[in-house]
């Protein structure tokens, strides 16, 4: 905690003054253009990785970066999110960044570490389409070998999961959401990014060239289309 208490005091001295101006502008409304769904892991920071300000990301994070689909009959957190960021905040992308090393991944990897944890049995649940075709590619192997492959499907899977949720289908209809799938390799400081025609995951310089190159001729970046 006095590592916590004495962050706040620099915070307010140093921090908050030299952006006084956008903190007050913060203070009456948000328009985040980006949904940022991670891991609860403590070692990601959103805007560290992304160099983005307050304001800049609307983020969702829970254990495995998790998406659950949609069920008419029940109501969850991220379900109330989703609906909110797409449907009042008008985001106007969805990143799921899943990341090297994950627990509840490796959990996934070996369910019987976690079964007298009854919560984050269930809540790993939703990793269970990934564990399915990992398994299958690897003719029903599944074990450290498989960690990174398994991350990866999983964030695979959980941008299948929000297709179900209407909001984003309904945005994805009209062309005016788009999704985008990452994993961060935290020793490497690097992102891939998942390339649905080649279904396998890139560097991200790869992956937005074309994003890249208009940056770096100075384009502005709210003309430069950016694909899931």
């Amino acid at each position: 905690m006095e590592k916590l208490i004495s962050g706040i005091l620099k915070f307010k001295k140093e921090n908050f003054n030299s952006d006084k101006e956008l903190f007050q502008t913060l203070a009456r409304g948000q328009s985040p253009e980006v949904l940022f769904i991670t891991c609860s892991d403590s070692r990601i920071d959103p805007n560290l990785i992304t160099q983005t300000k307050p304001g800049e990301l609307f983020i969702a994070r829970n254990a495995g970066n998790f998406v659950p689909a949609h069920f008419a009959q029940t109501t969850s957190d991220m379900d109330a999110t989703l609906e909110y960021a797409v449907s009042v905040l008008n985001v106007r992308h969805i990143v799921i960044c899943g990341h090297s090393d994950c627990g509840a991944i490796k959990g996934a990897l070996n369910p019987d570490s976690v079964k007298h944890l009854h919560h984050v049995s269930n809540w790993l649940s939703n990793s269970a389409a990934a564990v399915a075709r990992v398994k299958a590619r690897n003719n029903g192997e599944l074990g450290q070998a498989q960690l990174l492959e398994l991350i990866e499907e999983n964030v695979v899977q959980q941008l299948l999961h929000l297709e179900t949720h209407p909001s984003v289908t309904a945005k994805l209809a009209t062309g005016s959401l788009h999704l985008h799938g990452w994993v961060y390799d935290i020793g490497e400081g690097q992102i891939y990014c998942y390339e649905a025609s080649k279904g396998k995951f890139v560097k991200v310089e790869q992956h937005y060239a074309h994003v890249i190159a208009a940056l770096h001729q100075g384009c502005d970046h709210d003309h430069v289309a950016i694909a899931s």
